[in-house]
């Protein structure tokens, strides 16, 4: 009941994801045809690309809680470092496109616009967009959903964009009313290179993290030694010469190998006596972190271990 309820609230925070970015789209949109603005249009083009990735999300959070089957039989969890991996390509991409047309438009001179109402749309797409990434970073480490994390991400990376239309149109505006009104066409441009280059290394550490799981790296060795203490908590009255972990990350899930190798002073007088260890052992772990799957094996020859 808990996961399902879990399964819930990440559904509903993806809806008012899809929401928000749809409420984005139309108001980046409009405000671009009413300012003659590249940056808000840029911002708008930005806000319809987390539209189609928030439609994809929301359909692998559904497929997430499906049990395995014959086509994944580890389960679906993995098609969400996939999906985070994909959505910090995009992410990287559109940052560096908004980088070289803005570079683009310093040599041309600059971008003329409609300074005030410019500044009314940085307003409510800043405030809009740091609201919702806060909402959902909140949701996601309640519920520990990584989906809802990156989700978080993309949005803070987007509300740095429109902090960047909203400087610069502030900026641009108060130039505007002086001497040096020939400049203000440059500062939107430029403030929007800074903050490309300020919001690259966000998509960079998604991108790197999301890569270790669908390669099947370890988790950090931070995670590994908290898993493994905990484990020696549990195992360790149990005569053994070594417990090996092997443990990996996909999505949601933390998956740990255990290779148990006890001594000859272990003794049991049935199988059901290592099926009730393992039952305790799981059930131990489940309460300690939900996200742990735990697979154990025990064997006598050191060798069955490497």
């Amino acid at each position: 009941m808990p996961c399902q309820n879990q399964a819930k609230r990440e559904q509903k925070a993806l809806l008012v994801s899809l929401y928000g970015v749809t409420f984005f789209i139309v108001l980046a949109l409009g405000f671009a045809v009413f300012t003659n603005s590249g940056a808000i249009l840029f911002d708008g083009i930005y806000s319809l690309i987390a539209f189609a990735t928030t439609l994809v999300t929301l359909k692998v959070a559904k497929l997430a809680e499906k049990p395995d089957d014959e086509l994944f039989h580890f389960g679906y969890t993995s098609l969400e470092p996939t999906l985070n991996l994909f959505k910090s390509l995009i992410i990287i991409v559109a940052c560096v496109y908004a980088g070289v047309e803005a570079l683009m438009r310093l040599r041309t001179g600059g971008t003329s616009a409609e300074y005030g109402w410019a500044v009314v749309y940085g307003v409510l797409s800043t405030v809009g967009c740091f609201v919702v990434s806060f909402f959902l970073k909140k949701m996601g480490r309640d519920i520990r959903s990584g989906l809802l994390a990156v989700e978080a991400k993309t949005w803070f990376v987007d509300g740095l964009f429109s902090l960047s239309v909203l400087l610069g149109f502030i900026v641009a505006w108060v130039i505007n009313q002086t001497a040096y009104a020939d400049l203000a066409p440059y500062v939107d441009p430029l403030l929007l290179v800074i903050l490309v280059v300020l919001a690259l290394p966000i998509p960079g550490r998604i991108l790197l993290d999301s890569l270790r799981e669908v390669i099947l790296m370890a988790p950090p060795a931070k995670v590994v030694n908290e898993i493994e203490a905990k484990l020696f908590e549990l195992l360790g009255h149990i005569p053994h010469q070594l417990i090996e972990l092997r443990v990996t990350k996909r999505g949601r899930n933390t998956y740990v190998m255990v290779h148990f190798v006890v001594t000859e002073d272990f003794k049991i007088n049935s199988i059901k006596e290592l099926d009730q260890i393992r039952y305790d052992t799981m059930a131990a772990l489940k309460l300690w972190n939900p996200e742990v799957v735990l697979d154990i094996l025990f064997v006598q020859d050191l060798a069955l271990a490497e």
